[in-house]
């Protein structure tokens, strides 16, 4: 009898749960309250395996949400040229996205949001840890304006 070499293959059904459990945590507790450990416990999996999926938190939530690009490619871009322009670049960069052909998953993941709370909820979280924030280290600003700055470029 021959035995087979290389690693063992898992259940095909592993992935999804872990998805599935990084979903429900994200938007239950949002990004930064919701842990690896926590998700691997729902998943019923060791957290190795979460990692060994997805890499990081970060990857794991991209892939939860299934967002055409990831935002850390973007936002240099986004932060490219003078300071008052941030939230035009933002809009045009986000827009530009919606529009390619890798946009159909996220303009779905927006028409999702807006029916559906449990979507809206991962929607706001995705942009608040992923964009937003990513966007405000790079700026000069002081800790104390960074929400007052964060909502402002929010809602250019």
């Amino acid at each position: 009898m021959t035995r087979r070499t290389g690693r063992r293959p898992g259940n095909p059904g592993t992935r999804e749960s872990i998805l599935d459990a990084a979903r429900a945590a994200f938007a239950e507790r949002g990004f930064d309250a919701a842990s690896i450990r926590a998700i691997a416990g729902t998943a019923g999996v060791d957290p190795a395996l979460v990692h060994h999926y997805f890499g990081s938190k970060d990857q794991l939530f991209l892939t939860a949400m299934n967002f055409p690009v990831d935002p850390g490619q973007l936002v240099p871009k986004v932060l490219a040229g003078d300071r008052d322009g941030v939230g035009e670049r933002m809009v045009r960069i986000f827009l530009g996205v919606w529009d390619s052909p890798a946009g159909s998953a996220g303009v779905a993941l927006l028409r999702s949001a807006v029916s559906n709370e449990w979507t809206a909820r991962l929607l706001r979280e995705f942009i608040t840890t992923q964009v937003l924030r990513r966007v405000l280290e790079q700026l000069d600003v002081e800790p104390d304006q960074l929400p007052l700055r964060g909502s402002l470029v929010a809602t250019r």
